[in-house]
């Protein structure tokens, strides 16, 4: 039955066509030629929030309403706000604040002092548009590589940030703070939702998880969960139930560990990274794990096997600045939305339908 079960998977994914999304800018009458450097899909996948590169070094921020995906002609409207165009950012993630991912967590780059910032997507929208709600806890950092909201009730209101050698979590209402020592750069970071515990992914291979619940504490007695790999961990991803946790590295390997026993169970191999710090992709309900590699081609695995489906070149000539950032969900575009890959790269978004 496994074996069947991979075998409609693998045709599936590789009956998989490409087809150009054409973007529509309501606001705009300039066609862009900035480059997109993140996508990042609300939970529902209704929206993405996109970051893309600006001439002068900064970035652009930008919603893109994913409801037109479901119609025969793919077009999507983008919404941009221009008030954000000097920031650049390397980590984003949705936030539920107020409602269902009403916010989002942007983490400066420090090439200068950094910042974190907590946006409302209500910045990014086509109605009420002289309404203007200000920044959340925008505030600054040493360098910032990762964040996370987390959606436990026991840590509610909290959000975290992955800075060098330390992490910190930050209550967006009250502004409480509370700072963990780490002996090494936290690259990654998940928290789960059963529990108000922070994974965290490090430069040195480690992976950690905290309670956030404990107070600080000297040295590093609060680290619960500790897994290594041999290379930089730059990407995790809890599974469903949170008993098995996803960690991809700068060696280009991708391990499923169990953190009951905190062994590694699972080999995804093909993953090719030496330096960037790329996304892992988890869709249980499909069965499939997608990684971006350093080579800019996309791969697809069989969660439950391992197996490598399918691996998708890009449109593009392979570059550093060229790597595309995907995400994939089984409802593109809300309820009524059929599974699928986005694909943006350089200033292109692709569509690639699975059914």
């Amino acid at each position: 039955s496994t074996c069947f079960y991979r075998l409609v998977h693998e045709l599936k994914v590789n009956c998989m066509q490409r087809r150009k999304i054409e973007i529509h800018r309501p606001d705009s009458s300039v066609a862009e030629t900035n480059n997109f450097k993140i996508i990042v899909a609300d939970v529902a996948c209704e929206r993405i929030f996109t970051v893309n590169d600006v001439e002068h070094g900064g970035c652009k921020y930008g919603i893109i309403n994913l409801g037109g995906l479901g119609k025969e002609s793919l077009t999507v409207e983008m919404y941009e706000n221009v008030y954000f165009t000097n920031r650049k950012a390397n980590s984003v993630c949705w936030a539920s604040l107020t409602h269902p991912d009403s916010h989002l967590c942007l983490m400066g780059i420090a090439e200068t002092p950094g910042c974190a910032s907590l946006l409302p997507a209500s910045l990014f929208s086509s109605t009420n548009p002289g309404d203007r709600p200000g920044i959340l806890c925008n505030f600054k950092i040493s360098t910032a590589w990762s964040c996370a909201w987390c959606l436990n009730p026991q840590a509610d209101n909290c959000f975290s940030t992955g800075l060098t050698r330390r992490v910190l979590v930050t209550n967006a209402v009250t502004g409480h703070r509370q700072t963990f020592g780490t002996s090494s750069d936290v690259l990654t970071q998940q928290f789960a939702t059963q529990t108000p515990v922070l994974y965290n992914g490090c430069r040195s291979g480690e992976i950690f998880s905290i309670d956030v619940r404990q107070r600080n504490q000297k040295g590093q007695s609060w680290k619960a969960v500790r897994l290594f790999h041999d290379s930089a961990v730059t990407s995790i991803r809890l599974l469903e139930a949170e008993h098995y946790l996803m960690g991809a590295d700068m060696a280009g390997k991708i391990k499923l560990w169990d953190l009951r026993t905190a062994k590694c169970v699972k080999q995804y191999k093909g993953h090719h990274n030496e330096y960037a710090i790329l996304p892992l992709h988890v869709n249980e309900d499909e069965g499939l794990l997608t990684a971006v590699g350093q080579d800019c081609y996309t791969r697809i695995w069989s969660l439950h096997d391992a197996q490598l489906l399918r691996t998708i070149p890009s449109p593009h000539p392979c570059s550093k600045d060229a790597i595309p950032s995907v995400v994939f969900f089984s409802r593109l575009g809300g309820s009524r939305g059929v599974p699928g890959l986005l694909m943006a790269v350089k200033q292109d978004l692709y569509h690639f339908a699975y059914n």
